[in-house]
């Protein structure tokens, strides 16, 4: 008997060696015609684009293409249809060149700011110096009145604030004279701080009035907020960074004490009510892209404004009006919602229309997003004046002598409900008008004054044409017609767009496939399933033509099926199937992954529904890390980047506004368990690559080795990747991508990957 066991061993030992010795080994070429998927090869073989739009004051669009000639900036006259390049390329290169002591090749301007792109006037930052350029006479010099990076500029255009030692300073551009504007802001309870804890910037924070003579701020008071640190990688001493960031579950976070500040007499007038919570209606900061505080809205006369105040768990908003010189503040509408309040989808959504004493208002009362009419006197509707069971996105421009609203809104049309399009109505509710008649989706940028608006219309796979229309009349004409032939003759394909139906048969789901290009019928797949579970946005971001998303096309060239959907639980439709798993973050989706794959592979004899893959970064880390302990028979492979794996290491807006506020029971558990990837580890069965930048400050590292330490103590096998000194968005650089692919190529393909493959220029 002892023989004959040595002999099956013996036996089966040479087997494993034959299969690993005989296992199929990934070509060099494979990679690279992966390689060649990526945007930054795709993208440069379409013309017709149309990037960073720019409207000038005079309605003349102003916008970078792709063209036969290279990269090219035009404008276009509105009124004429002319088109014509915005300058001599050339001409300006040598000129920026020679100021800068730079070379500049024939095709490249060193722009870092296209969007400042106007006609006759280029302002803009080289080597961290400020020039302006006369576009006329072709010369370029240093300018010295232009607004610096951390300052916001007033509407003027003359004056511009920014931040001094815990304190505001006013900067007059036209003569550099300096102004402190206030003096008793202290470290951690100062001025117009940019910090919520997972993102800081130097910009101050405030909302200037319209005629550019006062604006509105807040004391940052973080006195009491706990801190998050960060340790560098580096021979001899590290470079620690200590800040402040608040925690789900805190005793204290932070709290915004509103003032006014009249700048011409520097004077500051505290809001005559208690501190604001650190929360706005839309977002996890109380600032915007551009710095601008969140949530004001000025009076065309300057004299007072609107703000809302949002409670810690953000179910709760309340319209205020104040008076700008005495600081008294009154209330005019309170909105509690069961799960959390927001006021728009794409962007904020609520308008106040002094000239008539009345409130645009954004509600997602009746299970979808809609606009009321509210009198600002008493709080009242006065009539709603969009609904049906369709989402306004958000409100665009109201005009306060005619009444009529522009907003885009999805799902009205009958067809793909995150395609966008863009609407008019008055709003006592009358005269809803269509804007965009092509049943696709449409990027909008529309103009200053709002009688026109760029159109930008494609599909996933569909090139985009861009149109300048009227908000008016509705006509329009032709700007940019992207040409994709050159891509197309490469054996590129686009994603193809599919509907299942989600987990409980109920709500159609929305995804996109992508096949390798030498995809045959007969083989089986297995796949790859790419998540961001939102809840804020979803997977696919956006249903615009794009040559490449990420490296979805890339791994299918691999010899994959792509997967993703926007699962339950994102936005964009109605407020039940977007907070479908408030409380309940643990879920995130991933139940209708499994659905969509299945229902897929029982459509398609090519999808191998036994080999599934599944990553994702930041949101995605974390839901990728629970497919596999959730699914651990349907998911046999995650690679998980930068995930947030348990809220309670991440900020407070986020985890208290989509899980709720940390609930603490007697036996030592809480409501945010059930969250919590390190708490069920032991149900790994399959391949787990985790990954995270040691400094990142947006999700700090702490969230992945609490996994790691979890699942040392329960002796299971990972693998981890630690990246130095990389923060928060390393998910494309070349060694993560290049690790991403092999572990799928060698764990859920079972082949060799090319030994350390090298990504070309």
């Amino acid at each position: 008997m002892v023989s004959k066991i040595k002999y099956i061993s013996s036996t089966l030992i040479l087997a494993c060696l034959a299969m690993g010795a005989n296992a199929k080994s990934l070509s060099i070429e494979k990679y690279q015609q992966a390689e060649r998927q990526l945007d930054k090869h795709t993208s440069k073989l379409v013309i017709g684009t149309l990037d960073y739009p720019n409207w000038s004051e005079k309605n003349q669009l102003t916008y970078r293409s792709n063209t036969a000639q290279g990269q090219q900036f035009f404008v276009i006259n509105t009124k004429t249809k002319q088109k014509k390049l915005a300058f001599d390329h050339q001409k300006l290169a040598k000129a920026l060149a020679k100021i800068t002591e730079k070379d500049v090749e024939q095709d490249k301007l060193p722009f870092k700011s296209f969007e400042l792109l106007s006609e006759t006037l280029i302002s803009l930052a080289i080597a961290e110096q400020s020039y302006q350029c006369d576009i006329k006479n072709y010369s370029c010099q240093l300018k010295a009145d232009v607004a610096k990076s951390n300052e916001l500029v007033a509407p003027n255009g003359k004056l511009a604030v920014y931040i001094e030692q815990h304190n505001l300073w006013l900067r007059n551009l036209n003569d550099d004279s300096k102004t402190q504007l206030t003096t008793d802001g202290i470290e951690n309870f100062a001025y117009a701080t940019n910090n919520a804890g997972w993102v800081r910037g130097d910009k101050p924070v405030v909302k200037w009035s319209p005629d550019s003579k006062q604006l509105t701020t807040f004391r940052h008071d973080s006195r009491k907020v706990g801190e998050m640190g960060i340790v560098s990688t580096s021979v001899g001493h590290p470079t620690i960074d200590v800040w402040k960031y608040p925690l789900p579950g805190d005793e204290h976070i932070f709290k915004i004490h509103r003032v006014v500040i009249n700048v011409e007499q520097a004077t500051v007038t505290p809001l005559d009510m208690p501190a604001d919570d650190h929360r706005s209606t839309i977002t996890d900061h109380v600032a915007g892209r551009d710095g601008s505080l969140l949530d004001i809205d000025w009076s065309t006369d300057s004299r007072h404004f609107a703000f809302v105040s949002s409670t810690r768990d953000h179910k709760t908003a309340t319209l205020k009006i104040a008076d700008a010189k005495s600081g008294k503040v009154r209330t005019v509408l309170t909105e509690t919602a069961k799960s959390f309040f927001e006021s728009g989808v794409s962007g904020i959504s609520w308008k106040y229309l002094d000239k008539s004493d009345e409130f645009i208002w954004f509600s997602q009362r009746s299970n979808w997003g809609h606009l009321y009419l509210v009198d600002a006197k008493t709080g009242k509707i006065k009539n709603p004046i969009t609904q049906g069971d369709w989402t306004v996105l958000e409100l665009l421009n109201v005009d306060q002598e005619t009444g009529k609203l522009i907003f885009s809104a999805a799902g009205k049309e009958g067809d793909d409900p995150y395609f966008h399009y863009l609407y008019s109505i008055n709003k006592d509710g009358s005269d809803l008008t269509l804007l965009t008649p092509e049943k696709k989706h449409h990027r909008i940028t529309l103009s200053k004054d709002a009688k026109y608006f760029l159109d930008r219309v494609s599909t996933p796979n569909q090139p985009e044409t861009s149109f300048i229309r009227s908000t008016r009349s509705k006509s329009g004409f032709i700007v940019e017609q992207m040409d994709i032939t050159k891509l197309a003759a490469t054996g590129w394909q686009a994603p193809t767009p599919f509907i299942v139906k989600d987990r409980n048969n109920e709500h159609d789901i929305y995804g996109l496939m992508y096949k390798p290009s030498d995809f045959d019928v007969s083989k089986s797949y297995p796949v790859v399933n790419y998540l961001y579970p939102g809840p804020q946005v979803g997977s696919i971001r956006g249903r615009h033509f794009r040559t490449a998303r990420g490296d979805n096309q890339a791994i299918a060239e691999l010899g994959f099926i792509v997967i993703e959907i926007d699962a339950l639980g994102t936005p964009g439709r109605s407020k039940s199937f977007h907070e479908f798993y408030y409380q309940n973050m643990g879920d995130s989706g991933i139940p209708d992954q499994v659905a969509a794959i299945k229902q897929l592979a029982a459509q398609h004899s090519w999808i191998d529904s036994t080999r599934v893959g599944i990553w994702g970064h930041s949101g995605g880390g974390f839901a990728s890390t629970r497919a596999l302990l959730t699914y651990p028979d349907f998911y046999s492979v995650a690679v998980s980047q930068a995930g947030n794996h348990d809220n309670r290491n991440y900020a407070d807006e986020w985890g208290e506004k989509y899980h709720g506020l940390l609930v603490k029971n007697e036996d030592g558990t809480t409501n945010y368990d059930s969250q919590a990837n390190q708490l069920i580890v032991e149900n790994l069965k399959g391949k787990l690559l985790l990954a995270h930048g040691t400094t990142d400050t947006n999700v700090p590292p702490y969230n992945t080795l609490v996994v790691a330490e979890a699942l040392i103590k329960a002796n299971k096998d990972f693998d981890m990747l630690m990246l130095p000194n990389r923060s928060h968005g390393f998910a494309r650089e070349p060694y993560m991508m290049r690790k991403r692919w092999d572990y799928f190529v060698q764990h859920l393909m079972g082949a060799t990957p090319p030994k350390e493959f090298v990504f070309g220029e």
